[in-house]
């Protein structure tokens, strides 16, 4: 492949993702990490990407579909419910790994009760318990990524790879009985070392995510212990899943005021 070619299809992976390690491109173009080193040279030269630890990101990136603060808007009130049902299944001073996404953050809200160690790579998570004193907070290393809220790169793998939680509360971008799966690829290396970290896993879920496959394969449904999703999640879908082995909780309505 030329490096003209190969720069395009990295450029066009990073307007996909956004943001990417070095390993993860180099699978992408079928080529060495150093040379795909010298193409984001060349493509940070034009403007288009800015290299970052580890990886790279697309300066200007084409839609808000990844913004923390736009996607934490989308199914409110059902996010509410699975956080408030998903928290009633943390026990006291447990460890747990908190992930990134929105419905896990809404998870977090309820936990300070519970005098938790929470561990997490998600800033909005971090900003919610950093002056908490009933809340042992640890996070992740990484590069600090503002349009997502979270912590990333091959640092922040690591670090998780390094720890051990009782729970790891996380979400995704769509369940079937084949498996879980997530819009984001930046993300699944460090939620797979959530996944080794944690004896107990517990994905939260909402109804627009079940019977969805995203972009990207991070786990078979044999990984997961508990599945939490809201009351509109198609029933037949909900079975199917009981079937595939995780419990699954139907958290009942909750109002948002």
């Amino acid at each position: 492949m030329q490096p003209e070619e190969r720069q395009r299809r990295i450029e066009e992976y990073l307007e996909q993702v956004e943001f990417a390690s070095l390993e993860e491109l180099a699978r992408q173009v079928d080529a060495s990490q150093s040379t795909v080193r010298r193409d984001l040279t060349a493509l940070e030269g034009n403007g288009t990407v800015r290299r970052t630890h580890g990886g790279a990101r697309v300066i200007n990136p084409r839609s808000d579909e990844f913004i923390f603060t736009s996607r934490d808007t989308h199914q409110l009130a059902e996010k509410e419910a699975i956080g408030r049902a998903c928290a009633g299944l943390i026990q006291p001073r447990q460890s747990v790994i908190v992930d990134a996404g929105t419905t896990a953050y809404h998870v977090a809200r309820y936990l300070e009760d519970h005098r938790p160690q929470i561990i997490t790579n998600s800033l909005p998570v971090a900003n919610l318990y950093a002056s908490s004193n009933l809340v042992e907070l640890v996070l992740s290393g990484g590069v600090v990524y503002p349009r997502l809220g979270v912590l990333v790169g091959p640092l922040a793998v690591e670090s998780l790879g390094r720890m051990h939680a009782d729970v790891a509360v996380m979400s995704a971008g769509g369940i079937t009985p084949e498996g879980i799966t997530n819009s984001h690829g930046l993300l699944i290396e460090i939620q797979r070392a959530m996944l080794r970290a944690a004896q107990r896993v517990i994905f939260c879920l909402d109804h627009t995510k079940v019977g969805r496959k995203s972009m990207s394969f991070l786990c078979e449904l044999a990984a997961v212990q508990v599945i939490v999703t809201d009351s509109a999640a198609p029933a037949d879908l909900v079975e199917a899943l009981r079937r595939a082995g995780p419990e699954v909780l139907v958290a009942p309505p909750a109002t948002v005021y």
